[in-house]
């Protein structure tokens, strides 16, 4: 006799032998039980999971002697012939070859006949959703009303491919995916009744790979059998189904996480070179960094990851070595990276050039985090640096090329005993950067007779000091004295300091407003020139859409007030543009020449008479005088 392979050896005989699919199981048992069983029904799920087998346990459990029961004998002779596939009221029909409306007729006119040696007729269809539309519909009328000693059974792998027509006449039954233990459990049972010892790890491997499908993994264990023997190791398994161990998978993706590229590639060359597929090979990558983000949120992980325990572990202490954002980070690039992989023609390069941006995440830190750690930093910043910095357009640049001098806790608490000399050329730029208030603060401020004896200071701290009271007849005061009688000298030093080069400063006034308003600054560096003339700022634009928007009313306050601090003195800003586009962007409505030309083209007016005269428009030239309204009498007399 030819060997049976092991998928039909062990293919389930009665009710009790099905793995996986309990509910399925107690829901057809009840029914035989109860006489409930519907004349139709549809078992769907992917492949291996029991959908034909379940269809012959029923067929024997309803044309048993001892029946209709749920626990067939298989003993009497309509069981055995079932089971041995011989009966002739048992029609197996394969969909995929006999999928014609010609096959769907005969079938009809087979099962007007009563049964010839069992009790009912059993239809089953296998892969019944490759059934042409005719024959679907050459089913519906006998679905609907079928004889009384006629069943269907369908089985399907692809449920949304029947036709709903035909579902709603079928009672449906979905078979799931079994399980990674009950599925180990079967095979090491198996493995035993064939005189086989297996190691757990090679049984996992062959599980995993079976993914939740019986049949697969009989296939894959009929050969394992074959190659080892009696003995099988996880070795062995890796070598005889091609796989990837899993020390070459777990090493490839500590050295990612480590960032090095090269251990990376070797890792990648050895697989390449052992001829895996590295579509299947990125997909196991990706179930190892699918375990490391179960590891890093789940407090069971255990339950979701079906592992050894010794993997587990160490996938465990591999997990809590990296931040949960940083794995994060990693299995959604390569995630990402495996549609690329999988359609490229050159997988490699595509897999290489993942690994490559794999190790360019880096350590990833959420960003609570990094809040945490600026409160932190900001929390050793005393208050009144860190107001006068946020009071400043840009940070004060140190024009010495030494080191900064130390900040110590004596230095701050003691006042320093000479006034600091600050050379000729800085002392009118520190005058106006640190001391002198803005339009604001001399506006709210009282008078400087009424001011305590902070205000009105115009000397400079001692480096590494802090500005504070002074005692009578102290340098501070001496300081505070001669700049306070002198406002004269104070506002030479503002205007000096003041008549800024517009185009030398230019960028430094678009960095300015950039802090304030980021879209302003971006139409200013559209522009085509700046100058000065006097007291006007010139901004020419090559185009008048960026004109038009900073012209109008609503930012072309907050524009001067920007010119106003940064220059230190009050600027007119005056826009132009060629006068190929317009002479001037009309202020009251804020529309261009070019739009009121195209306003004018297609007035109605202009419409009529180029209608009326069989014309075209040529030049259009829109000025200032055309742009005042027309007296009203004007207007009444050229309507009569």
């Amino acid at each position: 006799m030819s060997y049976l392979v092991l998928a039909r050896k062990a293919r389930p005989q009665r009710f009790e032998e099905v793995v996986g699919q309990r509910a399925v199981v107690r829901t057809l048992q009840n029914a035989l039980r109860q006489n409930r069983v519907p004349h139709a029904l549809i078992f769907s799920g992917i492949r291996g999971t029991g959908k034909t087998t379940l269809a012959r346990i029923m067929a024997k459990a309803l044309n048993c002697e001892q029946g209709p029961t749920d626990e067939p004998c298989g003993e009497c002779n309509a069981c055995r012939e079932i089971m041995a596939g011989s009966s002739v009221d048992l029609h197996e029909v394969d969909g995929a070859s006999n999928r014609g409306i010609q096959e769907i007729r005969e079938l009809k006119e087979n099962i007007r006949f009563m049964p010839t040696t069992a009790r009912f007729k059993i239809i089953i269809i296998d892969e019944v959703h490759m059934l042409t539309t005719e024959a679907f519909n050459a089913l519906l009328k006998t679905l609907e009303e079928p004889p009384d000693h006629v069943y269907f059974m369908f089985a399907t792998t692809e449920l949304h491919r029947v036709p709903v027509t035909i579902l709603s006449r079928c009672q449906r039954y979905e078979l799931k995916r079994v399980g990674h233990r009950e599925l180990q459990e079967h095979f090491a049972r198996l493995a035993g009744q064939e005189g086989v010892n297996i190691e757990p790890a090679a049984l996992n491997l062959v599980v995993r790979e079976a993914g939740g499908s019986v049949r697969d993994g009989l296939s894959l264990l009929d050969q394992v059998f074959s190659y080892c023997g009696t003995e099988v190791s996880a070795a062995d398994v890796v070598e005889v189904l091609g796989l990837v161990g899993h020390e070459v998978i777990a090493s490839l993706g500590t050295a990612l996480l480590e960032a090095d590229l090269g251990r990376a590639l070797d890792s990648l060359e050895q697989v390449y070179t052992y001829g895996m597929d590295l579509k299947r090979f990125i997909n196991e990558l990706l179930t190892w960094f699918r375990g490391l983000v179960v590891c890093r949120v789940s407090r069971q992980p255990g339950q979701l990851l079906d592992l050894p325990a010794d993997e587990l572990q160490e996938m465990m202490e591999i997990a809590g070595r990296y931040s949960a954002q940083t794995i994060f980070a990693m299995f959604n690039l390569l995630l990402e990276s495996l549609e690329k992989v999988t359609w490229s023609p050159q997988p490699r390069l595509a897999l290489e050039l993942a690994f490559i941006r794999a190790v360019q995440v880096g350590d990833v830190v959420a960003v609570p985090d990094l809040l945490a750690r600026l409160d932190k930093v900001l929390a050793g910043v005393p208050e009144e640096s860190l107001v006068a910095a946020a009071g400043r357009p840009a940070p004060a640049q140190r024009t010495s090329d030494g080191p900064a001098p130390a900040v110590t806790a004596g230095s701050i608490m003691e006042p320093p005993a000479q006034p600091v000399a600050v050379p000729q050329e800085k002392a009118q730029v520190v005058a106006v950067r640190d001391g002198m208030p803005t339009q604001e603060e001399e506006r709210q401020d009282p008078p400087a007779a009424a001011k305590g004896p902070d205000h009105g200071r115009t000397g400079v701290p001692a480096a590494g000091g802090k500005s504070g009271p002074q005692e009578e007849g102290g340098p501070g005061k001496a300081g505070r004295k001669s700049g306070a009688g002198e406002p004269g000298a104070v506002r030479s030093e503002k205007r000096a300091a003041g008549k800024k080069d517009v185009r030398k400063h230019w960028d430094e006034f678009l960095a300015y407003v950039r802090e304030r308003k980021p879209w302003m600054a971006a139409a200013l560096g559209r522009a085509a020139s700046v100058s000065r003339k006097g007291d006007g700022l010139v901004i020419e634009y090559d185009d008048a859409a960026d004109c038009r928007l900073l012209k109008n009313r609503e930012n072309i306050r907050p524009l001067t007030e920007f010119a106003l601090d940064f220059f230190q003195e009050s600027l007119t800003v005056k826009f132009h543009v060629p006068d190929s586009l317009a002479c001037e962007i009309d202020p009251e409505n804020g529309t261009s020449p070019r739009e009121e030309r195209r306003a004018l083209a297609n007035d109605p007016l202009v419409l009529a008479a180029l209608e009326i005269f069989n014309g075209q428009v040529g030049d259009i030239r829109v000025g200032p005088r055309f742009r005042q309204p027309m007296p009203a009498g004007d207007d009444e007399q050229g309507s009569g």
